[in-house]
């Protein structure tokens, strides 16, 4: 079945159109970027710039589809992205889209919220709908609860906040408002039975988690997942709302506008008496709310030097270590399997219960750092003699960390090297007064022990040298470290596609 998919690039679509490949299915992208969103996936998948705001730019898109699957809806409002250009007049411009290539099917996702909710987000939500109803083919409504998976920007959030360094949280009024998450793969294949099923034709359909949260629950579960005590503090919703930016500045990332604050007082469940269609109809077997929060500890998404602030810096740490004891392969070995070891006492490698601390391709390391609480990079290449980390959301830096050891004649050269930004401007100001010097010396001291662990010598010590790039230079770092990173992504969803997905649980 070919599939027009709009909206394939957040979280659920993404979990989506890797659902429907693996299905056998083609999809057809449409996204203002589709060309590069696309390369995500090894095939099947064919890229089609438009914006669904503009209706001149979709045209022709739905033509040889079955099926239009329309996932496209903006949380908040920005510049000209506004809920009535893209949540509204987006949909009415993919419905006379579907109407004239003479597709059949349409399916509308919504949200859990959108019947009775006040925010504007939901009555855009509710407007999409009203509209989808008027469609004179088949249409169905889907309505999934808050989805948490990786990138999402409110569960991710609460993470975050258990992961800072700061000992107190805050939450929204007093937390106990109710949420129902759902697992991103367990709405991906809820939606992709949706596509396959045309007997839920006129169906109004509600999917959400198995169980009932609240953002004090969610604290106390993180906290146990990242073994972090930590304390909640009541923020009133007019300073979560306006006050998010100052609140930023002892380091909660405070990220709320008015309309989540708002959605997040309604609540957000399926009402009581009401249908979970996710296991009634759609016969999905959901994800326990434990195990997904433990796996969306490990699955934060890659910050590249790209969606940092300031310049981009690369600092270079290395000795070239004489008489040592160990091949460049064995001693690299040895430093990805003794990585907690090796770094200094007060970097701990092996912070949460049951992470890892051996370097292995596709593993999430969870690192305490002084200052900055927990922190994350991903492996996201390895070979015999190198690899490149990646620093993850909720990282102070934006970039990359590469490990390295080669033959240098006689010698061998151990080498770390540092490709960053800040990620944001707070972290820009904590790196300028204290982060880089600590930087410094943790990656000093790593080429130190490493030479210690060689039993071999350094006659020129431990050198370093820094530079800020120029355009040329940066723009050729970023796109390096955006391939490794699309180079993963593929071969995870190759794995998931192929029916061989590789679940790394904590």
């Amino acid at each position: 079945m070919k599939v027009l998919v709009t909206g394939g690039t957040g979280v659920v679509g993404r979990g989506t159109v890797t659902e429907l490949l693996s299905r056998g299915h083609q999809v057809v992208l449409l996204a203002r970027h589709a060309t590069d969103d696309a390369r995500q996936w090894p095939s099947g998948v064919t890229p089609r710039n438009g914006d669904v705001s503009d209706a001149a730019s979709i045209r022709g898109a739905a033509d040889g589809c079955e099926v239009v699957l329309h996932m496209v809806g903006i949380v908040e409002e920005s510049g000209e992205a506004t809920f009535q250009r893209v949540n509204v007049e987006g949909t009415a411009n993919i419905l006379a889209e579907t109407e004239r290539a003479g597709v059949r099917r349409f399916i509308y996702v919504s949200s859990l919220g959108a019947p009775q909710g006040a925010s504007d987000y939901h009555r855009s939500k509710a407007e999409g709908e009203r509209l989808t109803r008027g469609f004179s083919g088949k249409w169905t409504i889907c309505r999934p609860g808050n989805v948490y998976g990786p990138g999402d920007e409110q569960i991710s959030l609460m993470l975050r906040l258990v992961r800072s360094p700061s000992p107190v949280v805050p939450k929204i009024g007093d937390g106990d408002q109710p949420i129902q998450p759902i697992w991103w793969e367990d709405c991906a294949r809820a939606i992709a039975n949706i596509v396959e099923r045309p007997d839920l034709a006129g169906r109004e359909l509600d999917i959400a988690g198995p169980e009932v949260t609240s953002q004090n629950d969610l604290i106390e579960r993180f906290g146990r997942i990242t073994g972090r005590t930590v304390q909640t503090l009541s923020v009133p919703d007019f300073v979560a709302t306006l006050g998010s930016r100052l609140v930023s500045l002892v380091g909660w990332d405070m990220h709320f506008n008015e309309q989540q604050v708002t959605m997040l007082r309604e609540g957000n469940v399926i009402p009581k008496g009401g249908d979970n269609a996710l296991t009634t109809v759609l016969k999905v077997q959901p994800t326990p709310l434990d195990v997904g929060l433990r796996k969306l500890a490990d699955a934060q998404p890659e910050q590249l030097p790209s969606e940092g602030i300031g310049s981009l810096n690369r600092k270079r740490y290395w000795a070239d270590i004489v008489g040592s004891q160990y091949s460049p392969e064995t001693l690299f070995a040895l430093f990805r399997t003794s990585f907690n070891d090796i770094t200094p006492v007060f970097v701990d490698a092996a912070a949460e219960p049951r992470t890892t601390s051996v370097i292995e391709e596709g593993e999430t390391l969870t690192l305490a750092l002084p200052l900055r609480g927990h922190v994350q990079v991903r492996v996201a290449e390895l070979d015999a003699r190198r690899t490149t980390l990646l620093t993850l959301e909720g990282h102070p830096l934006a970039g990359a960390v590469r490990f390295l050891c080669e033959d240098r004649g006689a010698a061998v050269r151990f080498q770390v090297e540092v490709y960053d930004r800040a990620a944001n401007m707070i972290d820009l100001i904590a790196m300028r007064t204290l982060g880089d010097r600590l930087q410094s010396h943790t990656w000093t001291q790593v080429v130190e022990n490493m030479i210690t662990r060689s039993r071999g010598s350094a006659p020129d010590g431990v050198q370093h040298d820094s530079a800020s790039l120029d355009e040329d230079e940066a723009r050729r770092i970023e796109e390096w470290l955006k391939e490794i990173m699309l180079r993963r992504k593929r071969a995870e969803n190759a794995e998931k596609i192929a029916g061989r997905p590789e679940e790394r649980l904590r």
